[in-house]
């Protein structure tokens, strides 16, 4: 198969490393990629929300499959345009990823497909909004409706900071367009877990669980980020909680999309809490996340490719993909001052040492190479992925290979997995 892959951090290293192991490869391209990505793939100078230009090189290249990997390209119609030039692409439509680009959508099929979640109500009315926290109390929580690049939501503790998001997202756009509706919801309380679901239009299966670390200092202190890291498998998502999902969440969520002729193809990501009343949604996103990706292709046992093909076409009873009995942990190495301002241009060194360890796999996310030296060119720059018999030994692996690496200008939190 000759596949483009669309995206250009460390999600995307992680999907190119599972993809070049695939027997089937024959070729493989990323539009832009990264350094790391370069090493497995032809790097193409392609912006991913650029639908035409990534759609014009596949066509012209004879490209089998499109493996898209952020969000946005997907609610701009990337795979729409892939499906009229009749080339496969693994990734929702764009009805399809409203799921995750509108969050009043979501809730609304929520309510339909009967998904446990949190109590909500959505607004374009900044007053009618506030008039809503006032009546409800906090905490709260307050979400832009769009997307906004992992940064739309605010847990206010108190009615002041709730009304204070309000203003920023409605009146202020601090996210933009994102903003200009919210929606706001009662605060869950429990353990968030990132759940994953292969999906083919009509049928879904299982692909893992995986914790995320939001905040960027230790202790979870700080900002919201991307995420600073993550670990496989996630202690309390227990076999029969699985399954619980599979028949609450997933499977009646994607039978509401067929339903109003929006199937859902690609990777579901179920944000999930786990409440003392069971598991409840806390949003979807429509791609794999970013870290959980890396810890969960490094526990992938089977053809990725295959099963990204799968879901592409419809054939998703055709998939054994699943995920080893080992554990894994990715710490990610971020820019000084991510996720607020930061320097470009530093000069990182020691990474081909930390990826010889035992165990261990370096992800690269913003990362360039100029002159043979790898430069930082991002907020989040690497991701130190290892494996081990028990999350213990994957985290100690992943630490022992950040200790290798000398980058002054970077850092990392110090407790990712600690609480596992």
């Amino acid at each position: 198969m000759r596949v483009l892959l669309v995206g250009s951090g460390g999600r995307e290293h992680a999907l190119a490393a599972a993809i070049a192991a695939s027997p089937r490869l024959a070729k493989l391209w990323c539009a832009p990629g990264n350094a790391g990505i370069a090493e497995l793939a032809a790097c193409v100078p392609i912006a991913p929300e650029d639908v035409g230009a990534v759609v014009a090189f596949a066509r012209d290249n004879a490209v089998d499959l499109v493996v898209v990997g952020p969000e946005a390209p997907l609610v701009a119609g990337l795979a729409d345009a892939c499906a009229d030039a009749g080339i496969a692409c693994f990734g929702p439509t764009a009805a399809a990823a409203r799921l995750e680009g509108s969050k009043s959508f979501a809730k609304q099929i929520c309510a339909e497909a009967g998904v446990p979640t949190a109590a909500a109500a959505a607004f374009d009315d900044p007053e009618a909004a506030i008039a809503h926290v006032h009546a409800r109390g906090a905490p709260i929580v307050v979400k832009a409706d769009g997307l906004a690049a992992g940064k739309g939501v605010v847990v206010a503790e108190t009615v002041a900071e709730a009304e204070q998001a309000i203003v920023a997202m409605m009146r202020g756009r601090v996210h933009g367009a994102a903003g200009a509706r919210v929606v706001i919801e009662e605060r869950l309380v429990g353990e968030e877990v990132s759940f994953f679901a292969l999906c083919d239009g009509e049928r879904a299966i299982p692909f893992g669980a995986a914790s995320d670390h939001k905040r960027a200092g230790d202790g979870d202190s700080g900002p919201n980020t991307g995420g600073m890291g993550a670990y496989s498998p996630s202690a309390r998502f227990t076999p029969a909680l699985e399954a619980e999902v599979m028949a609450r969440i997933v499977h009646p969520t994607i039978a509401a999309m067929a339903r109003r002729g929006a199937p859902f193809r690609g990777v579901l990501f179920c944000g999930l809490m786990l409440t003392a009343e069971g598991p409840r949604l806390i949003e979807f996103n429509v791609r794999f996340g970013d870290p959980e990706c890396q810890a969960l292709m490094l526990r992938a046992e089977g053809d990725v490719l295959a099963a990204l093909d799968a879901c592409a076409q419809g054939r998703l009873w055709e998939v054994t993909l699943r995920l080893r009995n080992d554990a894994s942990v990715v710490v990610v190495l971020a820019a000084r001052g991510y996720p607020g301002a930061y320097a470009r241009g530093s000069v990182i060194a020691g990474v081909e040492e930390a990826a010889s360890l035992p165990g261990v796999r370096v992800f690269h996310a913003g990362t360039r190479r100029v002159n043979g030296r790898l430069i930082a060119d991002g907020g989040r720059v690497l991701g130190i992925g290892a494996t081990g018999r028990t999350v213990a030994e994957a985290r100690a692996r992943a630490y022992a290979a950040v200790d290798v690496i000398r980058w002054p200008q970077g850092f990392c939190r110090r407790d990712i997995a600690a609480r596992a």
